[in-house]
């Protein structure tokens, strides 16, 4: 950027406090780049016990809530449950199926007298 191209930018410039840099700046920035964790050190300072335990019960906790809120979407017996078929067939049709059931019933056992009359 030129100074003709912005004059004012350069007169607050110019009014700045200059700043001294330390002699030792480039020495301290190549340290802490060196103090950086390297590889999987970052992973093995989190398996810390001191960072592991806290979490740990955290995750139990979590768990525990869930479960402990958690219902079941229904708590009747399934064995008590109405087959969905059933539920919609209207009142005056149970003698229907009733006697589809009783014909079905026949036709199974029929199943096992087919097989008697072909020996």
């Amino acid at each position: 950027m030129k100074r003709e191209d912005d004059q004012q930018l350069w007169d607050f410039l110019g009014r700045a406090r200059p700043t001294a840099v330390s002699p030792f700046f480039a020495r301290n920035v190549v340290r802490e780049i060196r103090n950086q964790p390297k590889g999987f050190e970052w992973f093995r300072r989190w398996l810390s016990p001191r960072k592991l335990v806290p979490l740990t019960g955290l995750a139990v906790a979590t768990i525990a809530a869930v479960l402990a809120i958690h219902r079941p979407a229904s708590s009747v017996n399934p064995a008590d449950r109405v087959p969905d078929a059933v539920a919609a067939i209207d009142p005056q049709d149970y003698e229907v199926v009733a006697d589809l059931d009783e014909l079905m019933a026949a036709d199974e056992s029929n199943l096992w007298d087919d097989d008697t009359q072909t020996l």
